[in-house]
Formats: C-alpha cells, structure tokens, sequence
C-alpha cells in the first residue's frame, strides 16, 4: 500500500527508519518539515488508519477510495483535496486510458493516492528531491510538481494524438486508399478518445484558475505564479484537444461524403452494364418467341444480322456511356 513516506526538513529528504506516524509528529512539531506519504490503490481498511491519523475529512477519504471522481479541487477544515485524470496513451491501438491521483494537501503533510498504471508521482519525486529551494515550499511544491507532471503529459500526449490524427487525414484524402466502413470505424473511435481526454482534462480548468487567483487554503501568494504556469499550459491542452475534436468531425464528414460518391459511382456503372445488356436481353427475348410470322424469320442471314445488330447497340451505349463518364 505504501510506496513512499518521507520526512522534509528545509527541503530535503530525512532518512529515517521511523513510521508515518512518528515522522507526522516531528513535521507538525517543526514549522520547516512536512511529510510526504503516497499510496497505491488502498483498500477501505487500510486507508482508514491514514485517515484516523491526518484527520481527513470522511467524504474527501471516500474519494480517494473509490477513484470515479472527475477533476476537482475542495476545501475542507484543515485540508486542501485535489483529485487529477492522468492519461496514457497508446500509439498502435489509438487507445487512451484516464487513472486517478488523489491529493491531500495539510499544514504539515502531503498525502497522495495513486489508481491504476500510470505513475508520474515516482519521477516528480525524485526531480522535486533534486530540487531543494522548490520543496522548502512545503506541501504545496508537491501539489504543484504534481500538477505540472500531469499536464505536461497531456501536451506529449494531445501531440502524439496530433501526429496520428494527420496519418488518419492523410488515409481519408490519398485517391488510392479504399473509402471502407474501417476508417469509419476507426475516425468513431478516435474521436471517443478524445472525447475522454477531455473528460479527464477539461473539469482541471477550474481547480487550476482558483489555485492561480489565490483565495485557497494553504496556497501561498508566492505559490500563485507555479500554477498560474500550469493553467497556461492546461489552456494549451483544451485549445489542442478541442481542435482535434474539430478536425476529427471534418474528417468524418469527408469519409462519409467521399463513400457516398463512391457509391454513386457505382450505381451509375451498374446502372450502364444494366442498360448494355438489356438491348441484347430485348431483341433475343422477341426473337425467341418462335412465331412464324417474325421479320427475317427464315432468311439465311438473319442470325448473323440480329448479333451485329445487339453487338452495335451495346458498343453504341457503351461509346455514349464512356462520353458522360459513367463508365
């Protein structure tokens, strides 16, 4: 369950061999410390002992749990709460899978809580480490190094969706690519993985806004311009995404219009071969009526005169057919 838990003094890392619970103590008897313990995927029970200790609010703690919560950002007494959508993204599937990271923001503690498999919390741990004017901001560097590594991964992430929505544009528009029901198939899909991109970005918009004005809990004037930053380039996300979604519904429509004309198309040389082979179908139906009293009936030429005949009508049709580029 727990994957860190360290104490920080003036921004650096204790070693120290000691519970959380003990070191929660020496962060709340030194103004300049602050632990920081993260979770992976906690049980109900398990959680209960972290929540008994900080004092977590019991709705907040139920969040964390559960992990079906949108991006938001909620005061409670003696805490700040902040729930992110990290995303991963896959380039041969096209899939976009969203996680969840919880974060418990205290006077004296950062608690964090990660579901599922994507993991930017072990890397801005150890760049924050690295970094020790940053971490003598307390707990909210952590919140706001974890912020930036979220939203940094949705730029790489709105770029590489970029990179394979232009080879889907280009798939639609090459005159040599069929016009299938699978590039129909694979636009819809496309376009729902943007859809939860921005299911999983857009609702941070706010809580980003509120963190950069200033007015919240344990958010320090001096604290503002770092996630004024990250607001700027969440912005940047929504305006990509959306543009993707844009251009997905262009492409969509293209497909459908280019399918259409296909079938068009086809129709109107089904409908040539149709009229080809009706003349012919015409005159032997006649001819095959075995009357006596036909024109040419028992001549000795009348066969060969009835084949130039059909032959001539279908060449005929197929000259004028070939003029109007229905063939």
């Amino acid at each position: 369950m727990i994957v860190d838990c360290a104490l920080y003094t003036d921004g650096r890392r204790q070693e120290s061999a000691e519970a959380f619970p003990s070191l929660l103590a020496r962060a709340r008897a030194d103004k300049d410390s602050f632990v920081w313990l993260g979770l992976h995927e906690p049980d109900e029970k398990e959680f209960a002992t972290v929540t008994h200790e900080l004092g977590l609010h019991p709705l907040a703690a139920e969040d964390a749990v559960s992990a079906h919560e949108r991006p938001k950002l909620e005061s409670y007494p003696g805490m700040l709460f902040l729930v992110l959508k990290p995303v991963l993204y896959d380039h041969a599937t096209d899939d976009l899978s969203t996680y969840e990271i919880a974060v418990f923001l205290g006077d004296s503690y950062v608690l964090t809580v990660r579901h599922g498999a994507a993991n930017p919390l072990g890397e801005v741990r150890r760049r924050l480490e690295q970094a020790p004017p940053v971490l003598r901001h307390g707990p909210t560097a952590v919140m706001y190094a974890v912020c930036d590594a979220v939203v940094d991964n949705y730029l790489a992430v709105a770029d590489d969706m970029h990179i394979d929505l232009e080879e889907l544009e280009a798939e639609v528009f090459d005159p040599d690519s069929p016009k299938s029901r699978r590039t129909v198939t694979r636009i819809y899909h496309f376009k729902r993985q943007t859809l939860e991109f921005r299911r999983a970005a857009a609702p941070l918009a706010d809580p980003m806004r509120r963190l950069a004005n200033g007015g919240v809990p344990f958010v320090h004037e001096d604290d503002q311009p770092f996630f004024r930053d990250v607001s700027d380039h969440l912005t940047r996300v929504i305006e990509h995404v959306e543009g993707i979604d844009r251009l997905l519904s262009d492409i969509l429509s293209a497909q459908l219009a280019q399918m259409g004309v296909q079938q068009n198309d086809d129709m109107r040389k089904i409908s040539a071969y149709a009229a080809m082979a009706a003349v012919p179908t015409l005159i032997g139906a006649v001819y095959g009526m075995n009357f006596d009293h036909m024109p040419e009936l028992h001549w000795e030429f009348g066969y060969p005169l009835v084949l130039l005949v059909m032959g001539l009508a279908v060449f005929g049709l197929y000259r004028l057919f070939k003029r109007n580029k229905w063939l």
